[in-house]
């Protein structure tokens, strides 16, 4: 499974929102209504499935799915 498709389900697990409807490069905020709540459950789903380390505030920063795979691949997420 690549980065990018668990990125996918980890928020379709935590939004119930399927892959199709995620657009890359679009706010998750205003593409879903995400709040910090979710972003905490998004975070948290994410570090379980990628093992990786990664700071609370460090994906609060970021909006689009994009952003969110590129940090995680630069703390070394490969799968």
């Amino acid at each position: 499974m690549k980065v990018e498709n668990a990125v996918k389900e980890i928020l379709n697990k935590v939004l119930d929102v399927k892959p199709e409807e995620i657009q890359p490069d679009k706010s998750l905020e205003e593409s879903f209504g995400v709040d910090s709540t979710e972003m905490v459950e998004i975070l948290i789903g994410l570090k379980k499935a990628l093992g990786v380390n990664i700071g609370d505030n460090e994906l609060k920063k970021a909006h689009t799915f994009n952003e969110i795979v590129a940090i995680l691949k630069s703390k070394g997420a490969l799968i």
